[in-house]
C-alpha cells in the first residue's frame, strides 16, 4: 500500500470501519504418486474424528485439539490455476515445512470454485485431481485437511483490468449471469471495504443467497461433485485424515431485504444453505464428517459499528453434524489508529471466550479457521504481539495474570488455523485481474495483503517470517480424558524483547526455578476410559535432551523413548517430517492429573524434580 493510500485509510477507517482481512496458472492435472502410510505411526493414530460433547474426538475417545495454517492464499490467485501450490512436490515441502517448523497438524486446504467449474454445469476433473495429490500431500505428512471453498468480494471476474483490488470465488459465467454493473468501491483504501461499498459485490452476493439464476445449485452440485471425487480418490487411511469441510468462506449477505437483518438472515438464507450443504455432503460420502459453519462475518467484529447481530442463534443445537467455524482479526489493531500501541496479556480473552460460548450453546466444537495480522505495512509492528495474544486465547480463557490462581476456568482449548502458510510470498507473478501491465510479486499478491508465516529462500529452503518461538508450540494435541486447563508461555519476541506474560509466580519457587527463563507448557485433564495416551505436541526449541516434564505421572530430565508401558515418554509424530510429541500414559479413569514440560532447566536434580512436583501436586489439588 502506498503512503498516501495508507495515510488515507488512516483517516477513513474512522468513518468506515475496518472489515475482516483474510487470507493460481491453468490448472493441470499433477502427475499420480503412490500413496504412502505416514511414516512413525503408532495404533493410536489416524483415526477419523468425530465430534463428542462439544469436543473434536478421535477413535479412542481423545479430545483432539487441530492447530495448523490455511493453505493456502495462493488458491486466491491465476498463477497457479486456482491451486495452492505449483507441484506436488512444492506441496509436499510445505508439508514438511508445516509440520516441523509451525507445529501444525492440520490445515485449512482451499479450493477454486472458479477453477472447479470453469464452465458451467461441467467440473474440470483434472483440477479435482491436481487437488487430490496436492491435498494428499498434506495426509502424508500426518496432516488432518479440511476444505474450503474460498470466496472474498465473490468474484475477481467483477473487477476491472485497472481496480485496486480483485476478488475469488465464483467463475466467470456465474458474474456473467447477473449482469451486474461496472465494479466501484468509491474512495475505498482496503478492499474489505468493497463488501458494503461495491455495489456488484453487493449484487452478486445477493443474487448467490437467492439461488438468482440458479447459482447456489450450480455451486452445490459441483461441491458434491468435487467431494464424491475425494471420497473416491483418496485411500480409506487418507480419507480418514479429512476432518470434514468448510462451505463458504465468510458468508455475508449482500444486501438485505425489507425488513430483513443478521439474524434473520442468517436464519432464513444462510443457515438453509448448510443444511443443503450437508445433505450434499450425506450423498458424497461424507456422512460421518462435520461441516464447518460459519456464521455472518460480522457477528463477532471488534468495531462497534460494524458488529452485528448473528453466531447462528436460530439454528438450534447444531450437534456432531455441524462444527462452529468463526474467524477472528483485531480490527482495531489493523485500522492503526483504534488501537495504539501493541497488544498486552489478556488482549483477546473476551474476544476468544465468546467463541467458546455460542459453541457450547449449539452443542458443538469451535474452531477459529482464520486468525492473523499482517507481516508489512504501517501496523505491522504490532503482529508479534498481537499473535501471541490470539495463541494465548486459543489456549485459555484466562489471562497470564490470573491463570495461575483460577485455572480452572480455562474453558477447551481452542482448535485454530493462523492465516496462512505460502511459500511464495514475496515471490509471486500474479497478473492482477489479467493485467499484463500490473504483475504483483510482493507480499501475498492480492489486495495488498501480506500475512504469510513463511517464504522461501534463495535457495528454495522454507524459511519463517514469524518468531519459531510464537508459531512452534506446545499444545495438547490428544487429552486422554477431559481438558481442565491448559497455558503455555512461549516467551517469543517482539524485537529485542521477550515477551513473558505467564510467569511461574513466587509461591512455587521450586516450579519457578526449574522453568527459570525457558518456555513451558502446563496441562490439567481428568483421566478417561481409554487407554490411548495423552500427546503434547514438542516444538523444535525442546529438543528430547534438554527437555523436564514433571507430571504426577512420573518426572523425568529427557524422557525416555516412548513403550506402552512407559508413563512419560518421547516419539515421533506420525508422517515422517521430524516433528515428535511427548506421550503421557494414565491407567485409571476419573482422576485428576497434571504435566509441566520446559526446556528451561539444566540437569536438574532428583531433589528439585521432586520439590517441584510437590509443589504442583498442592496446587492443582487446592484448585480443582
Amino acid at each position: 500500500m502506498s503512503t498516501i493510500r495508507a495515510r488515507l485509510f488512516l483517516v477513513l477507517v474512522v468513518l468506515s470501519g475496518l472489515l475482516t482481512v483474510a487470507g493460481s496458472p491453468p490448472a493441470t492435472a499433477a502427475t499420480p504418486v503412490t500413496p504412502t502410510v505416514p511414516a512413525d505411526s503408532l495404533w493410536f493414530d489416524g483415526a477419523p474424528l468425530t465430534v463428542q460433547n462439544g469436543r473434536f474426538t478421535d477413535g479412542q475417545g481423545r479430545e483432539i485439539v487441530l492447530r495448523g495454517y490455511n493453505v493456502s492464499g495462493e488458491t486466491k490467485l491465476e498463477e497457479n490455476g486456482g491451486l495452492p501450490f505449483a507441484s506436488v512436490a512444492d506441496a509436499r515441502k510445505s508439508a514438511t515445512a508445516l509440520r516441523a517448523l509451525g507445529g501444525g497438524n492440520a490445515v485449512r486446504f482451499l479450493l477454486s470454485w472458479a477453477h472447479a467449474e470453469p464452465v458451467r454445469g461441467q467440473v474440470d476433473t483434472a483440477y479435482l485431481a491436481a487437488v487430490t495429490e496436492q491435498m494428499r500431500a498434506f495426509l502424508d505428512a500426518g496432516i488432518r485437511v479440511y476444505p474450503d471453498f474460498h470466496q472474498d468480494l465473490y468474484s475477481r471476474h467483477l473487477f476491472n483490468t485497472g481496480s485496486w483490488y480483485t476478488g475469488d470465488g465464483a467463475p466467470k459465467w456465474a458474474v456473467d449471469a447477473g449482469g451486474y454493473p461496472k465494479e466501484s468501491c468509491g474512495i475505498c483504501l482496503f478492499w474489505g471495504q468493497n463488501i458494503t461499498q461495491n455495489t456488484a459485490v453487493q449484487k452478486a452476493q445477493y443474487d448467490f443467497w437467492h439461488n438468482a439464476y440458479g447459482l447456489q445449485d450450480a455451486f452445490l452440485t459441483t461441491a458434491q461433485t468435487a467431494m464424491t471425487y475425494l471420497q473416491q480418490h483418496l485411500t480409506d487411511g487418507e480419507f480418514a485424515g479429512v476432518v470434514g469441510f468448510d462451505p463458504y468462506n465468510e458468508p455475508y449477505a449482500g444486501s438485505y431485504d425489507s425488513g430483513q437483518a443478521s439474524r434473520t438472515w442468517e436464519r432464513d438464507l444462510l443457515w438453509p444453505f448448510y443444511v443443503k450443504f450437508r445433505a450434499r455432503m450425506d450423498a458424497a460420502g461424507w456422512q460421518d464428517k462435520p461441516a464447518f459453519v460459519e456464521p455472518n462475518l460480522f457477528w463477532n467484529a471488534n468495531i462497534s459499528t460494524q458488529k452485528q447481530e448473528g453466531g447462528l442463534l436460530d439454528a438450534g443445537t447444531l450437534g456432531p453434524r455441524y462444527v462452529f467455524n468463526t474467524h477472528f482479526y483485531d480490527q482495531k489493531a489493523i485500522s492503526g489508529i483504534l488501537m495504539w500501541g501493541k497488544a498486552a496479556d489478556g488482549q483477546y480473552t473476551s474476544d476468544f471466550a465468546a467463541i467458546r460460548d455460542r459453541a457450547s450453546a449449539a452443542g458443538t466444537a469451535a474452531v477459529v479457521s482464520e486468525f492473523g495480522h499482517p507481516l508489512s505495512g504501517t501496523v505491522s509492528d504490532k503482529a508479534p504481539t498481537v499473535l501471541k495474544a490470539m495463541y494465548q486465547a486459543l489456549d485459555s480463557r484466562v489471562p497470564g495474570a490470573s491463570w495461575w490462581t483460577n485455572p480452572a476456568a480455562s474453558g477447551p482449548v481452542l482448535s485454530g488455523s493462523q492465516w496462512q502458510w505460502d511459500l511464495y510470498n514475496g515471490r509471486h507473478h500474479e497478473l492482477m485481474n489479467g493485467n499484463s501491465d500490473k504483475v504483483l510479486t510482493a507480499g501475498d499478491a492480492w489486495s495488498d495483503e501480506d500475512l504469510s508465516a513463511v517464504k522461501l529462500d534463495d535457495s528454495g529452503n522454507v524459511t519463517l517470517r514469524q518468531d519459531a518461538r510464537l508459531l512452534d508450540r506446545v499444545y495438547p494435541s490428544a487429552t486422554a480424558g477431559s481438558t481442565l486447563a491448559f497455558t503455555y508461555e512461549d516467551r517469543s519476541r517482539d524485537g529485542s524483547t521477550t515477551l513473558t506474560w505467564n510467569p511461574v509466580p513466587s509461591s512455587l519457587p521450586n516450579v519457578a526455578r526449574l522453568v527459570g527463563s525457558g518456555q513451558y507448557g502446563l496441562l490439567v485433564w481428568r483421566s478417561g476410559s481409554g487407554t490411548a495416551p495423552t500427546e503434547l505436541h514438542l516444538p523444535a526449541s525442546f529438543p528430547t535432551s534438554a527437555t523436564t516434564v514433571v507430571s504426577d505421572l512420573g518426572t523425568a530430565y529427557a524422557p525416555p523413548a516412548y513403550t506402552a508401558s512407559t508413563p512419560l515418554g518421547v516419539a515421533p509424530e506420525s508422517g515422517g517430517t521430524g516433528s515428535r510429541r511427548l506421550l503421557l500414559t494414565d491407567t485409571d479413569s476419573g482422576v485428576l492429573h497434571y504435566a509441566l514440560v520446559t526446556n528451561g532447566a539444566t540437569a536438574p536434580s532428583a531433589d528439585l524434580l521432586s520439590a517441584a512436583r510437590s509443589e504442583l501436586a498442592s496446587w492443582a489439588a487446592a484448585r480443582f
